[in-house]
């Protein structure tokens, strides 16, 4: 007995002393592929490829079977010989069309984001309004001629433009701080759709490597570092609409450099008896290079411009009355401009001792003038109430975040550390009374912001096997200032505050098709300098504690169920006043609710999904009754199905619901909830030639896309009327769309 056990002893020394370390590269083309999952079959270890496609997994020896898989691409299994284990080598996965049934939750790193990949797989994005929408229980509205950034609703948030979800694009900040119209003011429309890559997103302040705006959640859009094929596409449909884009590669056959450059041009009347005079131009241009096996650079160069008018919000008596169409105008002289210049450079390398290391640095030049009137002859009753919000903006930044994967006996953990910088030198920030777009009756407020934002961040992800424990700790610094034009004297007012933001995550996967979390974490919204610095705010950066519950669930290979219970409590609620078109702080607040999901394949070719969120929010500030948080919506539900490769036609039909919710704090009066549906149709002539019919409003639904509660007089009322004011939603239309590629 003592020799046999001698001998195992002696044989176990054997075998680790023949286990060894592999190393390789997982690729598409020559392309690395990132977040992969490599997977011993015998050993059990794993790992995930980096940004170049590398990935290095312990305790391996000849013989093992390493399965590399990746969704959108067919699996591999490789058995290891000695010459693999000695030498670095390559991995070539070949794509393949996106199924559910390939999503095993115990491999991806996000799988709620790996799910988001394969809706955008089954259903792409077909216009600039759909980029957001892919995001679950994301609800959004236009409501200033289509150049003005879309209202946003999520998780019981009407977020406004952008107060409480963090917008990024390849690492670039797309929120405005201290902005001319409103805080964490987001313009997406410089993204052309057909750039997009990968849309990551998170509900909730979770999230160490997210600061500013990341309460109710953060949406980050990664562009596309090549070209698959060269593309032109042209767009016309009702209301006088044109769509044109051109993407070209610039670079062929060179599989160490890509670069590409992007034009969209669009413009439409839009469905008002006043034509909203709406145009935009987009370029892009990027470009990438692999310096070598590990360290790879890229420059993304981009200009948008736009222009519109715009009819304003409408009130309901008008139309009651008859005295206006849905479509109609009060001042029909609202409207805007803007533009923006984005340099972004992004490197990513390895450093000794494995770390490895991705930096941008950015630089936007951004311009805005936006003319609109909420209150018609309220406060003028000879001129009338047109207010011009104007500001000129220069940001300049950087972002380095360091990951570094250690293996210890029993676990592995993953560091990640982020030190950043935003600096926003805004001129000019101003609000004024003006008449007909052209004469400035009174300058309300006037001056130059200077905002900076430093901050740092650590978490640690602890991998036991079936538990993954990540603890982290964000802090940020953010400097206010703000110099008054308007003061007789010279006036620079200053302030500083620190906020320390600690979070935690616990991961569970009870098997393959079972995934369970719970999340925990202290996010937070900046206010404006000129309120922080005016009012004298004692909190300039309130926060916001969040605790999410909940799992992912795949019952069938076709079928995947989320569900979570969530609770938010906010230090400070940020809310809209339409006479002075401005966002403004009020009290504590609290939301909770379920969010619920279903992605069902029905065949390879057929895709089904919804997202629906259920959610009570109210003031901590007021009385039982009288604690309503006005357009704060209490259930949403959004989703569609679509089909792909049938015969040559692919498309879909989605849908959007948003139930009537309390326009005031008594709940007295309500917003008018709505049910959309759009469809798209496209059918594939050859493998270059495209045509497509979308039409929005199908079912030609009579519906309000945004509405607030706002007191106005019109010049021929003596009283002033406090009851909705709404911009109809869009009415049945269709475009058509002829696209070529080669």
């Amino acid at each position: 007995m003592k020799s046999i056990i001698t001998y195992l002893a002696f044989l176990g020394v054997v075998l680790t002393a023949n286990a060894q370390t592999v190393k390789g590269y997982v690729m598409d083309n020559n392309q690395p592929l990132e977040t992969a999952y490599v997977y011993n079959q015998t050993s059990k270890e794993h790992a995930h490829t980096n940004q170049f496609g590398q990935f290095v997994i312990n305790k391996t020896k000849v013989g093992d079977s390493l399965m590399v898989g990746l969704l959108g691409y067919q699996k591999k299994t490789l058995v290891l010989t000695q010459s693999l284990l000695d030498n670095t080598f390559t991995i070539n996965l070949e794509a393949k069309a996106f199924v559910l049934d390939e999503l095993v939750l115990s491999e991806p790193i996000d799988v709620m984001n790996s799910m988001i990949k394969i809706d955008l797989a089954t259903s792409p994005i077909n216009s600039s309004q759909e980029i957001l929408r892919k995001v679950p229980g994301l609800i959004i509205g236009q409501h200033a001629g289509g150049g003005k950034a879309e209202q946003i609703f999520l998780r019981g948030f009407d977020v406004d433009h952008g107060t409480d979800v963090g917008l990024s694009v390849d690492g670039m900040p797309v929120n405005m701080v201290s902005h001319a119209h409103g805080q964490g003011y987001s313009d997406l429309h410089f993204l052309i759709p057909e750039t997009i890559n990968t849309i990551n997103f998170g509900k909730g302040p979770y999230y160490a490597n997210h600061g500013d705006f990341n309460t109710a959640g953060f949406v980050d859009f990664k562009t596309k570092d090549k070209l698959e094929d060269n593309l032109i596409s042209f767009s016309a449909g009702q209301f006088n609409s044109l769509r044109t884009l051109g993407m070209f590669n610039l670079l062929e056959n060179k599989s160490s450099q890509n670069a590409y450059v992007a034009v969209e041009y669009i413009e439409t009347d839009g469905p008002f008896e006043s034509p909203q005079n709406f145009d935009r131009l987009n370029i892009v241009s990027k470009f990438n290079a692999y310096l070598n096996n590990d360290s790879k650079i890229g420059v993304t160069l981009s200009h948008f411009t736009s222009q519109w008018d715009a009819s304003g919000q409408i009130p309901q008596r008008l139309v009651d009355n008859g005295t206006l169409s849905n479509f109609g105008a009060v001042d029909d002289t609202e409207g805007g401009n803007t533009n923006r210049t984005n340099l972004n450079v992004q490197y990513s390398t390895i450093l000794d001792n494995d770390v490895s290391m991705q930096s941008n640095a950015f630089y936007s030049n951004y311009n805005f003038e936006l003319y609109s009137n909420f209150t018609f002859f309220l406060e003028d009753p000879i001129n009338g109430d047109q207010i011009k919000q104007k500001e000129a903006r220069n940001i300049f930044g950087f972002n380095t975040q360091f990951k570094k994967n250690k293996n210890y006996d029993t676990f592995d953990i993953t560091y990640n550390s982020g030190v950043g910088l935003r600096y926003d030198d805004v001129s000019d920030i101003e609000l004024s009374h003006t008449l007909n777009r052209k004469q400035t009756l009174e300058n309300i407020q006037l001056g130059n912001v200077n905002q900076r934002n430093l901050y740092g961040f650590f978490n640690a992800e602890i991998d036991l096997g079936k538990v993954k424990i990540t603890p982290a700790l964000r802090l940020e610094y953010i400097k206010f200032q703000y110099q008054d034009q308007l003061s007789p004297t010279y006036s620079n007012l200053t302030d500083s505050e620190v906020a320390i933001l600690p979070k935690l995550s616990i991961e569970y996967n009870q098997n393959n098709n079972v995934h369970w979390f719970v999340k925990s974490g202290i996010g937070f919204h900046s206010n404006d300098s000129r309120v922080v610095l005016n009012q004298e705010i004692d909190n300039a950066l309130p926060k916001a504690y969040g605790l999410d519950l909940g799992n992912i669930w795949k019952p069938t290979e076709k079928l995947v169920i989320n569900t979570a219970l969530w609770y938010l409590f906010s230090e400070e609620e940020f809310v809209y006043v339409g006479d002075a078109g401005i966002i403004e702080p009020s009290g504590k607040s609290e939301r909770y609710g379920v969010d619920f999901g279903v992605r069902y394949q029905l065949t390879d070719n057929i895709y089904f999904n919804t997202d629906a969120t259920l959610t009570r929010a109210r003031s901590l500030e007021e009385d039982n009754g009288n604690d309503y948080i006005p357009l704060a919506p209490d259930f949403t539900l959004v989703g569609g199905l679509s089909f792909k490769d049938l015969n040559n036609f692919s498309g879909g039909i989605n849908y959007r619901y948003v139930d009537d919710r309390p326009a005031n704090e008594d709940n007295s009066v309500q917003a008018e909830g709505y049910f959309v549906t759009d469809l798209n149709v496209n059918y594939a002539f050859n493998k270059h030639w495209r045509l497509g019919v979308s039409i929005e409003n199908v079912l030609d639904t009579d519906w309000k896309e945004t509405q607030f509660l706002t007191e106005s007089r019109l010049q021929n009322e003596v009283d002033p009327v406090e009851e909705i004011h709404f911009t109809p939603g869009t009415p049945f239309n269709f475009k058509t769309t002829l696209s070529y590629t080669f």
